[in-house]
């Protein structure tokens, strides 16, 4: 009986896709992503420019042999980044829109960090965003057409942001706030001078429990 019901799943899957309508097993909507609106609209830019900026990024930003952080710097106010002086911008970064990106003086940007910004990032002065950590400015329609949705991200002077965070657009770190490793901030606010994340890890059992010793 599971492998009849596997196999009408997968021929009445086949036969969806051939007549090119969405998917819709046991009820459940499947939006078909041939007919979602693009990114492009987040673009703001010629497609020439941003498919050129994509080459110098990967250049000069993203390239982890090029370890001028003035040299970045320069490339991305080249493409009409906002960024101030004495400011840090270390290798295998990643900036989407470079003129939709804002950076105060002094601040720090760690190696793997990934500006996904499809909407404006604005942050102040004396900011450090740590090692990997992941800022994305879009999402989706989900309940609808899968069309393009963004929000700004702003984060306040002084404030960190430690390794391989998630900030989500729409969040909005205060001034002075830390932000824990491995924490997502899903489009909230962070109060200033807060210390913000998850619980730290703890002891849940033993692997192995008749090792215990008495």
């Amino acid at each position: 009986m599971v492998r009849l019901f596997d196999n009408w799943s997968q021929q009445r899957m086949g036969d969806a896709v051939k007549q090119g309508e969405p998917l819709n097993l046991d009820g459940v909507p499947v939006v078909n992503l041939a007919d979602a609106p693009g990114e492009r609209e987040a673009w703001d830019r010629p497609r020439a420019l941003v498919y050129f900026w994509a080459i110098c990024e990967l250049l000069f930003v993203t390239n982890a042999w090029q370890i001028s952080s003035g040299l970045r710097i320069w490339v991305l106010r080249k493409f009409g980044a906002d960024i101030g002086s004495g400011v840090v911008f270390r290798p295998r970064t990643r900036v989407k829109l470079p003129w939709k990106l804002h950076i105060g003086d002094r601040s720090w940007i760690g190696e793997g960090v990934w500006f996904h910004n499809q909407d404006h990032i604005h942050l102040e002065h004396d900011v450090v965003v740590s090692q990997d950590t992941f800022l994305t400015t879009g999402s989706h329609r989900h309940r609808q057409d899968m069309a393009l949705v963004t929000r700004p991200i702003h984060i306040a002077a002084g404030a960190w942001i430690t390794s391989r965070c998630v900030i989500l657009g729409g969040s909005v770190i205060g001034q002075s706030a830390l932000v824990t490793p491995g924490t997502c901030v899903a489009g909230s606010d962070v109060p200033s001078n807060a210390i913000f994340g998850a619980a730290p890890g703890e002891v849940r059992g033993r692997r192995f429990p008749d090792r215990e010793q008495t």
